[in-house]
């Protein structure tokens, strides 16, 4: 079971601040660094000092670590025109040395749009099927070939196809919640499937689609990594686990519902159903960005039972 450290910069953290916990995850052994692409913070939090860019973020953290994976969960569609990702995705996978991973999603936050003046069209799904068809075709392009798309939303002519990335196939994230068209979706394009913040039951359920959507789609369901993201709050005791809940403002009984909290035992269990189900990768939504005894607690007691 790989573990991964997730966080929502929106919510409040600096470039630093981020610096600091991707060398902690690093360091501590856990298999990758993610975050969250939002402009805008949730909930009842300041969000100071303000957003930070997922790929600006990114482009640092690949030059300042050398073993973990770096990447999003999810990419916002609605931010970036395709070809201009598959740019900056290229470049920060050639100045990571083959790190990268793209996860990429439709983009759902109204809020954030009208704040920072971005478009939020009503045909998210179509476009997004269009940029994930544009962002591979561009990468898998050979080279000294040329592009070209002509779709709904998106024309491309002639393009050179370039940069490439460092790795030979960079992978693609795919998630959500959707019965039809997401399990399709990530039948034709993704590598890996990730349902977030979601019970073992829901995900077991999800799960079987994608598995089935991929073979109707002529691809073996076992060539995607299947994956969840949760809530994590971990505590060598009782105490320590709710000044941890109380701190990103939830309750522990709620967490141990709806995410990973509670002893190292209970966490270890609990990732233990989602192995049972298809899991083999779970990403720790870390709240706290300041605790990283909360980071060593899991290194040493959850992820060592894992390996």
């Amino acid at each position: 079971m790989d573990l991964r450290i997730f966080t929502e910069p929106q919510q409040g953290a600096t470039y630093d601040t981020l610096l600091t916990v991707a060398k902690a995850t690093e360091d501590l052994g856990f298999d990758a660094f993610f975050r969250s692409d939002h402009y805008l913070r949730m909930g009842s939090v300041d969000g100071l000092p303000g957003p930070t860019d997922a790929w600006i973020t990114l482009a640092g953290l690949a030059r300042e670590t050398r073993r973990i994976r770096l990447g999003t969960l999810m990419t916002a569609g609605t931010f970036r025109l395709p070809g201009v990702l598959a740019i900056q995705v290229a470049q920060v996978d050639q100045m990571s040395g083959g790190r990268v991973e793209l996860g990429l999603g439709a983009g759902w936050f109204e809020d954030e749009h009208k704040a920072y003046g971005i478009p939020f069209p009503k045909e998210k799904f179509a476009r997004l099927e269009e940029q994930l068809a544009i962002v591979t075709g561009l990468w898998e392009t050979p080279p000294g070939d040329k592009f070209s798309y002509d779709g709904t939303h998106y024309q491309l002519t002639d393009s050179p196809a370039l940069p490439k990335p460092a790795q030979a196939k960079v992978p693609v994230l795919i998630g959500g919640h959707g019965a039809k068209r997401t399990p399709r979706l990530a039948a034709r394009y993704a590598d890996e499937f990730n349902i977030p913040f979601a019970s073992v039951a829901d995900s077991e359920r999800q799960f079987g689609r994608v598995r089935a959507a991929a073979e109707e789609a002529g691809r073996k369901a076992d060539d995607l990594v299947y994956s969840s993201a949760l809530v994590a709050c971990v505590g060598k005791d009782d105490a320590e686990v709710a000044r941890r809940a109380a701190v990103i403002g939830r309750e522990v009984d709620e967490l141990k519902a709806n995410g990973l909290a509670g002893s190292p035992a209970e966490v270890v269990d609990k990732i233990g159903r989602y192995a049972e189900i298809g899991a083999s990768r779970v990403y720790l939504q870390c709240l706290d960005l300041s605790d990283l005894d909360h980071l060593e607690l899991i290194s040493a007691q959850v992820q060592s039972q894992l390996s």
